[in-house]
């Protein structure tokens, strides 16, 4: 083996789509940068929901994309290579959907069922780790 790093097909395309997100993911932190600043109305929950959703979106997405590299650096298949490719990147959209839905009723001081959107962004988090974290130890 040279070295060289290539990407498989289905890499490739998650990544690109994982890239785009980050323009959202922008979009994001300027309405959290309105929120801390005052310039929109909203309790010290749902600013902090905020906060924490646009944080996990942005570090998940980062982590996401790594995994991509990682699942073919394996060199795994089947339904182990679907948890390791797509756990991290559902639990992208799943974890922040739920800080953002949770509070996004006008004057919440609390979460709303939304909330149960972070747990399982959680299991598909944990999914997608421990099935790449085998496929890279039994590799």
């Amino acid at each position: 083996m040279d070295g060289t790093l290539v990407l498989s097909d289905a890499s490739r395309t998650t990544a690109g789509i994982l890239l785009l997100t980050i323009v959202a993911i922008e979009y994001g932190g300027w309405y959290v940068l309105k929120l801390v600043r005052g310039q929109i109305p909203r309790t010290e929950f749902q600013t902090a929901f905020a906060r924490a959703g646009h944080g996990h979106a942005g570090v998940l997405v980062s982590l996401a994309l790594i995994c991509q590299i990682l699942v073919d650096a394996a060199g795994m298949s089947g339904f182990g290579e679907l948890l390791a490719r797509e756990g991290v990147p559902v639990a992208a959209i799943l974890i922040p959907a739920g800080f953002f839905f949770a509070s996004g009723h006008k004057g919440a001081t609390s979460a709303n069922r939304f909330i149960v959107l972070i747990y399982a962004g959680m299991v598909s988090l944990a999914a997608g780790l421990i099935a790449l974290g085998i496929g890279l130890l039994t590799a």
